[in-house]
């Protein structure tokens, strides 16, 4: 979800339970790094809030392991196939895992309360056979950001449908701007960018009883769209849109060569540093506004070590409102639960999150129940901007990827 520039590289944790005298245990947490240097590394975060948790419970110690976001899924996955799974893991994917019978269900382990407060639409994305494995633990929306003194030069406002978009691009191309739309369907993210244009065709990767519809009519018309309306009449900037990756339109942006982008939130203080002047409003739908992509990244309780009880009252306290509004105001993310939202949605100074804030109790996830959804995302990553290239048919691609993901999805159930 995140782009990481870190990478610590901690040592990892390979051992079971831990001892510490007679009476003491050791919950081990592996955890991904969302600062982007030592300065606001998670480990500072992590230690500091299990110094606190274990001054006021004495026998038990929290050892913290904390990895780049390139690294953290793949370290767990070695953990748990050499059979020394951590009791908890903060990553970015759960229904592998669940799938494997490897976790514990949210119910077994988090408090009435604490279930109670999580946002349901993360809660109900974090859900593997229709139980909750995975705990939401941070989250982001996207928003439309557009540079406020090129869009005042070109004397236009920023857009609130597919064709005010196209009308501002075309304005902005006339004006010089490099990039009037930065379109990033490169590999590094191009299934954020997608999602987001799928859900402002009206669809989806998936329906609303979790079938596969890349192929779907919407979405070939979605498609069909942006390869005649902004790729084809050369709106999308000097750089093919499959080979440009988000990070690399986020920089761009930062630099001021960008009209407007799909951002979350870490463009803020990107664009910020570099004293760009800009607004963000939400994504134009076809003819309106369109649903709004959330991204969750997931807290996991493994099973191996057989320390529910103590999972759960340490999850209870990460999980408190004062440590999940520390988190999401210290690396500029979404809380996962209505008490910290309803706090930041109040606070001036969250200010600049609450566009984000407002879309995300009806933001809509990746399908990250799906044990098919690493592979179908790896495959959108690759291929999709494909789709967009001269003399390509949107449909072709799509009907491929939806192929593609039929099969991983039959394979996954079978």
């Amino acid at each position: 979800m995140i782009a990481v520039v870190s990478a610590l590289g901690m040592p990892a944790v390979l051992g079971g339970c831990g001892s510490t005298g007679s009476s003491d245990m050791t919950l081990r947490l592996v955890a991904a790094d969302y600062g982007d240097s030592p300065a606001n590394s998670s480990q500072k975060y992590w230690d500091q809030l299990a110094k606190s948790y274990e001054a006021q419970h004495s026998g038990v110690k929290v050892q913290v392991s904390v990895y780049s976001w390139n690294d953290v899924d793949r370290k767990v996955k070695e953990m748990v196939d050499a059979g020394k799974a951590p009791d908890l893991a903060q990553i970015g994917a759960y229904a592998d895992y669940a799938a494997a019978g490897k976790l514990y269900a949210a119910s077994d382990v988090l408090s009435i309360r604490t279930q109670a407060d999580l946002l349901s639409p993360l809660a109900d994305a974090g859900q593997w056979n229709h139980t909750q494995y995975g705990i939401p633990f941070a989250a982001s929306t996207r928003v439309l950001f557009y540079n406020k003194t090129l869009f005042a030069q070109a004397g236009i406002n920023p857009p609130a449908t597919w064709s005010e978009l196209a009308s501002d691009a075309e304005a902005l191309r006339a004006r010089g701007v490099k990039y009037p739309y930065a379109l990033p369907l490169g590999p590094e993210e191009a299934q954020a960018e997608t999602m987001q244009w799928l859900l402002s065709g009206g669809n989806g990767y998936t329906d609303d009883v979790g079938t596969y519809t890349i192929d779907s009519p919407q979405n070939i018309e979605t498609f069909t769209w942006l390869k005649d309306q902004l790729v084809g009449k050369g709106l999308t900037g000097p750089v093919a849109p499959g080979k440009l990756n988000r990070a690399t339109a986020f920089a761009a942006f930062a630099d001021g060569q960008v009209g407007m982008l799909n951002g979350h939130p870490t463009l803020i203080q990107q664009a910020a540093k570099k004293g760009v002047k800009f607004g963000m409003v939400p994504m134009p739908g076809r003819s309106g506004k369109a649903t709004a992509m959330g991204v969750a990244d997931w807290m996991t309780a493994f099973k191996q070590n057989g320390h529910a009880q103590q999972i759960g009252d340490f999850l209870d306290y990460v999980y408190s409102e004062k440590n999940v509004l520390a988190f999401s105001r210290e690396y500029g993310l979404l809380p996962v639960t209505g008490s910290a939202s309803n706090t930041m949605s109040q606070a001036a100074r969250d200010k600049d999150l609450h566009a984000f804030l407002d879309q995300l109790p009806t933001s809509e996830l990746y399908p990250v129940g799906k044990t098919s959804w690493a592979a179908v995302s790896a495959a959108v990553k690759q291929d999709i901007g494909q789709a967009v290239a001269p003399g390509a048919s949107p449909a072709a691609v799509l009907t491929r990827l939806q192929t593609l993901a039929a099969t991983a999805d039959s394979t996954a159930k079978g």
